[in-house]
Order: structure tokens, then C-alpha cells, then sequence
């Protein structure tokens, strides 16, 4: 029987990267036209894939509208393949919810046009997600193709000949942690290895010689894979004679023009009995670790935190409280509104884009997405805001009091000591004259009387009065003209604790008497610069760093908060410390201490460090940058002239909290440097755990014997945690993606900034905006546990509660058909980490989303599962499964 050779035309698409958007729209516009009118001239032209992703669709049309029938057709002839992805994401650097969502909007996106591709496409992914195949099967798909993870990638898609890098086919069996698993397609020469196939005899007898001796290598069936493309390449117009050029040479193979549906069923009718497998995330763990790209994840921060806020904006405020406020029979769910903001999100989403490697210009335009997509949820928010809170029966209140909600909108508990802004009194413009209203507001503000905070039951409950302003403000009325007034505000603190989407009415009120001073200690003893509450006593070193007691356990970590800063000769894929290897911590030199805020429910420090940093790399780095010298090759140094940097880092400490929380913020002056938080935990242990996409993934402290690179970095969701039998570490984070974990005394080292001046890849692109010169904060967090899988996945659970607020929203006295205190749903289920509330896409029913943090089966218990079935992304119902018990490393979502 012939071997066949399978040939598959097509182009990967960065819609951005070492161009801006609009150069690489203009020639995807070329690449369209051409291929339509090959469609029409060349009939044995098979197919062409549309590199998984719907998205290129929309962008050609954009541009030419007038050919959406031609389009139309051969997608329904199957010649152009289209989806299953909204958009060919970076796995790690978006939540597990973005990842779904890339899933569901591609395949509706896909049946708009016809029938989507039956595959998880992956081919340029910077390494693969653990749960890549229990996530296909919940997409329907039965398969995946991927480039990276196995063998190692580097300078210019480079794939390296090297026995103990490779895989033993490229056709495994990919099983994810809950023992889901895929057949999948390694790109064992990359997915250009059947590209720009020659019509002449001569180039292709010795491209044919080569290129199916390369393929047979790794092959584990008759049928051969030649990927017809590559980044940005134009349909090779003469393919379909090219190949029969190679059938005259070559009469043992039976050469044809196809596509990934014949191929795969092929594959799949073929396969050996000893077919390999590959299990959980893959991230060339077994190379020599310089091209993993895992340094991407600390590659321009600012894209990270803003990605965080703007995917914790729509999965964890607006899509909840619009559930929550909206019934399925009024149809009022602002469904169009949230799709719209989720595709601008996921356009931020490729590995090019979010992942901060391409030119400037593209990640300026990352930045309007970005608050596009944070308009349109905020906008979201606030209707559900205003909606719920004049539901609520506040008449319990008094008349002339200011009641206000607060709402929990994570999937578990959540303690905050929460800040709320108040309107006090408003004077309207149109009963006088700006200036004489803000005047008249001031008069109230120098009046106004003591005050304190009631719950729904008349008792008291303490709070801090932070302060008052006068300002201006409008209202935009659904019914009539905008409204501007100037308006006394008054901001208070109180310390909530909140079951899983839950809310609870309170209101600012006229007190009888002036609220007398407690008796209790304040949290921060200045003589001695302590912080303490119940569970944990914080000491103030006279370096900045932090000696902790766990009170739980009564361990003591110390050495805490330490800042690193390093050189960096790298670039947006990859960090390489400078020659010189010079370090510079923050511990040495002193550190003052100032007080912020301080009383019995909460205080906030700040540590403020000044290091002498150098101002960049010598002059070397810019020589071996132009010279496109290999970062495994560079030896520049840091300069000799330094500049000061002051490090501000806030430290609160809440009195009902085990969790302390920090912002480091600096002006950053200086180039090619890296910037670490460090916190040692000294604890015994070979693993550690992260959150990485729908699982709690566990990864060695160690490196493989064939690693080289002097660093380990690794990606992160909400946290990172170390631990042993009796103590353990959790350290969370707002968008600070990446961690290191250093094996000499297993200290946890967070990414707070990464500066460099190239690309990188393939040549010399200058990036002088990821140098991040300007101001920056990151905010992190830290918690302890004693090793016990139930504290431990307290803290997993905190870490990403953490970021997401309690959201407060002021409302009036007035009746309602909800009650002052309740809770839109009852759930108990601490392994189950909520990743999304949402409507469901038919409006008939709500769809609630987690996964379980373990590798172990755990229970649900919730108020909705006598009428909830278990669902897949699409929102298809999954049959036999019992809805209270989640499977180990299960994705679980039900409708109800």
C-alpha cells in the first residue's frame, strides 16, 4: 500500500507582531484575494485551512464586504476550513474562563459560516496547557495539533535534531489530569514543513528526499503531514502542479491536496498499538530550557495586569451581578453587550499580543482594547449595580438615611476591610449657579454631624471614617436629559465577611452620640514596628525585610519581602541575566517606615527603599542586539553609572484577615533590568503547586539533567504555593504572571517588572516602550497554612478572591421583593474554584463554571443542584454525571 502524503495549505496568522495590526491586516487582505481568485481559476485546489481561528474572517471583511458570498461558499464547499477558535490564543497568560470563551465564540462564530475544524489547533502556542484535552472534549473535539512543548523551538522556528529531545511519534495520545485524553499531532518539523514545494524537477527531487525522509522519521502511521505554509506566507499558487511533480518522482507515494478532516480520519483508522502519550502541560521540560518562552510572561507587565483586570471585570463583576440581577423572561441579560466585550478582550489574547513580544505599536493598540472591553463591563456593572440595589427592601432604614449594598461576587467567602464612597447631599445646577451649589455643599460638609453604620437589624457596626469631598457629578437619566449637581460624599471603611455571592445592605445614619475611641488595640505598634492581628505577627526589619509569625502553626518565616534586582541582555521572549551576574537586594540598605492608616479594624506601612540601579547594559548589548547574536551567546554587562530608584511597598493588614497584602510602586529609570520580589520560605519540599488553566498544577523545584538555562521560570494564574506536611507559603498576585522558584532555600521569587529593548525571534526589531520606563505598581499578596489539603486550599481559594473586590453600590430607602441580606445562590464547595457565573447563551437557564483545585474527588453542596444537569463550553448537557461529586482535576459546569 502507498504511503499518502497529506498536503495542507495554509498560513498562521499573528494578526500583530513584528508589524503593527493594519500592516498585517493590508497583506491578510492580499492573502484573501489571491486565494479566492486561485478558487475560482485552479478547481483541484482542495482547500485551504484558516489557521483555526474565525477571526480572520471578519478582519478580511472588514476590507472587502462585497466578497462575504464568495466567502460564504467555499466555506459551505469546504474549501475554506474555518475554527474552531475565536482567535489562536497564548495558553497561560489568560484565565482558564478566556480560554473557554476563545472556544465558545469560535464555534458559534464557525456555524454561522458552516462546519468548524474537528481540532484543537495549536501551532505556535509558547508551551500547552495541562487540561488542553479535557477542555477539547468539552468543546467537542476529538483532537489537537500543536508545535511546541515537546521539542525544543528556538532562533527563528528553528525545531533541533536532538535523540533526546524528540518525541517517539508525532502522532500521542495527550491525557490531561482528570485522564481525559486526545489523539494529537506533533509538528515534529514545525508547520512549515511542507512550504513553498518546487515545480522543478531537479529542487524537487531533493526537496522530496528530504522532506519525506523527515516526516517518516516520526511518523507512526503511512500517512505524512506536510503543512504548506508558514507565518504570513501567500498560497503557493502552483501547489496542486508542484504535486504533481512529486507523484511523477515519487510513484511509491500517493501525493494529495487536503485537509486536516481526511487527514485525521486517516491517522485515526492507523494508529499502532504502542502509540505513546504525553500527560498534562507541556512546556519543553525535557530541553535545555532557553526556549521555552516562559520569560513572556514577565514581558511588558503592564499587558498582564491589565489582561487580569479586565478578565476579572467580566467574569467575576459584570457577567455575576448581571445574573443576578436580570430574570431569564424578561430577556433583559445584555447578551450582545458582553459578547462584544469579550471579543475585544480576546483580540488582546494571541501569543504575539499578550504575551508582550511584538514592535510598540501593537501593544498601544492593546491598551484601547483593553479599556474598551473595561468600558463596556463597567457599564454592565453599574445596570446590575442599579437594578439589584432598588430591589432591596431597605425600609428597615430610617428616611433620611444613606443605605448601601454590598455584594460578594467571587464563588467563596471573602473577608475585606472595604472602602465605600457615599453621596451625602447633592445640590442640582439647575437650582443655581455652579459655584454658589459647591459652596452650599461645603456649608453641609462643615455641618455634618456624627455619624455611624447599622446593619438590617438596627445594630451598629464599626467603621472607620476615612473623610469627605465636595466635587461635581451627573446623572444620565434613561428618560430625559443629564443632570449635573455638585455633591458632599462621605468615605468609610467597614470590615465585610461575605458567603460566595452574597450581599448585605448596611447605612450610614445620624448618630445619636459621637462614636467613642475602642478600647482595642490598633493593629500596627509603631514603637516597634509590629503588625498583629489573630493570626499572624509581622516584624519590621530595620532593612525592610519581614520576620512573619504564623500563629497558626507558630512558625516563624523570616527574611520576608526582599527586592532583587538583576540585568537583563535579553529580550520580549527571553530573559538572560547580564555577564557581570550582579545583583542588587533591597536589604541592603535601610528602610523607612511611614504610617498610613492605623486603628482596630486594619493598618497600611509603607517600606520605602532607595537602590543605586545601573541606568542600563553596557555598550556591548547594543552590538550583539543589532547583530542578531543569539541570547545563549551574549556577554554585555551592566553599566557602571548607576541612578537611585526609591521602592514604595504598602503593607495591609486587616483585623479579621490571615492574609496581608502589599503594592511595591517605583519610578522606573533604568533599562535591561529585571525587578523581584522575594519571599524564602526555608520549607523542605521537591514540588510546589501553581494555578495554572482550570487546574492546580504541580511542578518539580528542580530542573531535568538537560536543562542549561540558569533559570527556571514558570507561569502563574492567582498563585503560587510551597509547602510540607506541617506549613506551606501561598503567595497571590494581580496579573504578575511569573515565578520562580529558587531550589537552594525553595524561596518563592514574583516577576514585578522586565525591561528590555528588542523583540527578538528572527531578527532585530527595537522595542524601546518594553523598557517600562515610567511609574509602575504591582500588588501581591501572602498567606500561610499548615500543609493540610483543607487550609492549603483555604489559601488557594483566598489567593483568587483576592482579586475581585466586594462591590458596593448606594441605593435608596424604599420597599423591594429582595431581602436586606441573602445570597443569589448557596453553594459549599471549597474545592470548587467558581470561574464564572453567567447567563446561559439561550437565556433560558444560568450557567455556573469551576474546576476542582484537586486530584482528588470532592463533594458539592448548593441550593441549585436539585435542578441543575452538567454542561460542556458549548452549553450541551453532559450525561451520567452525578451533579455532587466533582471527578479529580474535574471542569465542571452547570446549568440550572
Amino acid at each position: 500500500m502507498k504511503k499518502k502524503v497529506f498536503v495542507i495549505s495554509h498560513s498562521h496568522w499573528d494578526r500583530e507582531w513584528y508589524m503593527g495590526y493594519e500592516h498585517h491586516h493590508m497583506r491578510l487582505v492580499q492573502l484573501m484575494d489571491d486565494l479566492l481568485d486561485l478558487f475560482k481559476r485552479d478547481p483541484e485546489f482542495n482547500s485551504f485551512h484558516l489557521d483555526g481561528q474565525t477571526i480572520i474572517l471578519d478582519d478580511y471583511l472588514q476590507v472587502r464586504p462585497e466578497r462575504e458570498a464568495e466567502v460564504r461558499a467555499l466555506v459551505e464547499q469546504g474549501k475554506l476550513r474555518v475554527g474552531p477558535f475565536y482567535i489562536l490564543q497564548d495558553d497561560f497568560l489568560i484565565s482558564g474562563e478566556a480560554n473557554a470563551r476563545d472556544m465558545l465564540i469560535g464555534n458559534q462564530d464557525s456555524k454561522k459560516w458552516g462546519k468548524p475544524v474537528d481540532l484543537g489547533y495549536f501551532p505556535d502556542t509558547f508551551g500547552n496547557m495541562g487540561q488542553t484535552a479535557q477542555m477539547l472534549k468539552l468543546a467537542d473535539l476529538k483532537y489537537a495539533a500543536f508545535g511546541r512543548g515537546v521539542k525544543p523551538t528556538g532562533l527563528n522556528n528553528q525545531v533541533f535534531d536532538n535523540e533526546k529531545y524528540t518525541s517517539q511519534y508525532s502522532e500521542m495520545w495527550w491525557k490531561g489530569p482528570d485522564d481525559s485524553k486526545v489523539l494529537s499531532i506533533l509538528f515534529a518539523n514545525w508547520y512549515s514543513n511542507g512550504n513553498e514545494i518546487p515545480v522543478d524537477k531537479d529542487a524537487a527531487k531533493k526537496y522530496w528526499a528530504e522532506k519525506l525522509a523527515d516526516a517518516e522519521k516520526y511518523a507512526s502511521t503511512d500517512n505524512l503531514l506536510m503543512m504548506n505554509g508558514v507565518d504570513h506566507e501567500p498560497v503557493q499558487q502552483d501547489v496542486i502542479e508542484a504535486l504533481k511533480v512529486a507523484q511523477e518522482l515519487y510513484p511509491d507515494y500517493e501525493f494529495i491536496h487536503s485537509n486536516f478532516d481526511d487527514y485525521l480520519a486517516a491517522v485515526a483508522e492507523s494508529i499502532p498499538e504502542d502509540l505513546g502519550s504525553v500527560d498534562g502541560e507541556l512546556t519543553s521540560q525535557e530541553t535545555d530550557g532557553w526556549y521555552t518562552l516562559a520569560n513572556t510572561a514577565s514581558s511588558r507587565v503592564y499587558l498582564k495586569q491589565a489582561n487580569t483586570k479586565v478578565e476579572r471585570q467580566l467574569e467575576n463583576i459584570a457577567e455575576p451581578l448581571a445574573t443576578m440581577a436580570y430574570d431569564q423572561e424578561k430577556a433583559d441579560y445584555p447578551h450582545d453587550q458582553l459578547r462584544y466585550a469579550w471579543k475585544t478582550l480576546l483580540q488582546n489574547n494571541p501569543h504575539d499580543s499578550i504575551c508582550g513580544c511584538s514592535v510598540d505599536e501593537v501593544h498601544r493598540e492593546m491598551m484601547t482594547r483593553f479599556e474598551k472591553s473595561q468600558e463596556v463591563g463597567q457599564f454592565v456593572a453599574k445596570e446590575a449595580l442599579d437594578t439589584i440595589s432598588s430591589q432591596i427592601d431597605t425600609t428597615i432604614f430610617p428616611d433620611d438615611s444613606k443605605p448601601f449594598v454590598l455584594i460578594n461576587t467571587n464563588g467563596y467567602k471573602k473577608s475585606e476591610l472595604k472602602t465605600v464612597e457615599i453621596e451625602w447631599d447633592r445640590a442640582l445646577f439647575a437650582d443655581g449657579r455652579p459655584d454658589a451649589q459647591f459652596e452650599k455643599m461645603k456649608a453641609v460638609e462643615q455641618a455634618l454631624p456624627a455619624l455611624e453604620v447599622v446593619n438590617s437589624k438596627g445594630e451598629r457596626v464599626p467603621f472607620n471614617l476615612i473623610g469627605t469631598e465636595v466635587r461635581f457629578g451627573y446623572d444620565l437619566p434613561k428618560t430625559k436629559f443629564r443632570i449635573p449637581y455638585m455633591a458632599l460624599y462621605v468615605t468609610v471603611q467597614v470590615n465585610m465577611t461575605m458567603p460566595a455571592f452574597a450581599w448585605e445592605t448596611l447605612a450610614l445614619i445620624k448618630a445619636d452620640s459621637e462614636q467613642l475611641p475602642s478600647e482595642e488595640p490598633t493593629i500596627f505598634d509603631e514603637t516597634n514596628n509590629v503588625l498583629e492581628n489573630d493570626y499572624l505577627k509581622v516584624t519590621v526589619k530595620h532593612d525592610g525585610s519581614l520576620d512573619i509569625l504564623d500563629k497558626k502553626t507558630n512558625h516563624e518565616y523570616n527574611d520576608q519581602l526582599i527586592l532583587e534586582d538583576t540585568g537583563d541582555i535579553g529580550n520580549e521572549y527571553i530573559y538572560r541575566q547580564s555577564a557581570d551576574q550582579k545583583t542588587i537586594l533591597s536589604s541592603d540598605s535601610p528602610a523607612v517606615v511611614k504610617v498610613i492608616s492605623n486603628d482596630t479594624l486594619g493598618a497600611e506601612i509603607a517600606l520605602i527603599q532607595t537602590m543605586d540601579l545601573p541606568v542600563s547594559a553596557d555598550e556591548r548589548l547594543a552590538y550583539e542586539q543589532q547583530a542578531v547574536i543569539d541570547i545563549t551567546n551574549r556577554v554585555a554587562n551592566r553599566s557602571e553609572k548607576t541612578v537611585p530608584v526609591t521602592f514604595t511597598t504598602t503593607i495591609t493588614m486587616s483585623k479579621d484577615s490571615d492574609q496581608l497584602n502589599f503594592e511595591t510602586s517605583f519610578n522606573n529609570k533604568v533599562k535591561d533590568h529585571r525587578v523581584r520580589v522575594l519571599f524564602k520560605t526555608d520549607l523542605k519540599a521537591d514540588k510546589h503547586t501553581a494555578e495554572s488553566i482550570y487546574e492546580v498544577v504541580e511542578r518539580s523545584n528542580k530542573v531535568n539533567e538537560t536543562w542549561q538555562n540558569p533559570t527556571n521560570p514558570q507561569h502563574e494564574q492567582a498563585f503560587v504555593n510551597i509547602h510540607d506536611d506541617k506549613n506551606g507559603v501561598t503567595v497571590g498576585n494581580f496579573g504578575l504572571n511569573e515565578y520562580e522558584i529558587l531550589p537552594e532555600d525553595n524561596t518563592i521569587a514574583i516577576t514585578l517588572l522586565r525591561c528590555t529593548g528588542e523583540m527578538g525571534d528572527w531578527g532585530y526589531f527595537e522595542t524601546p516602550e518594553a523598557q517600562c520606563l515610567g511609574e509602575y505598581s504591582g500588588k501581591y499578596s501572602l498567606s500561610f497554612h499548615d500543609g493540610s489539603d483543607e487550609s492549603r486550599i483555604d489559601s488557594y481559594q483566598k489567593a483568587r478572591s483576592n482579586q475581585v473586590e466586594i462591590q458596593a453600590v448606594q441605593t435608596g430607602v424604599h420597599s423591594g421583593k429582595r431581602k436586606p441580606v441573602d445570597a443569589f445562590i448557596t453553594l459549599k464547595a471549597d474545592n470548587l474554584a467558581v470561574t464564572s457565573l453567567k447567563q446561559a447563551e439561550d437565556g433560558q437557564k444560568n450557567v455556573l463554571r469551576g474546576y476542582n483545585l484537586t486530584n482528588k474527588e470532592a463533594t458539592v453542596e448548593s441550593n441549585i443542584l436539585t435542578k441543575a444537569e452538567t454542561v460542556n463550553f458549548l452549553e450541551e448537557e453532559i450525561a451520567d454525571r452525578d451533579v455532587k461529586v466533582l471527578r479529580p482535576a474535574e471542569i465542571r459546569s452547570y446549568r440550572f
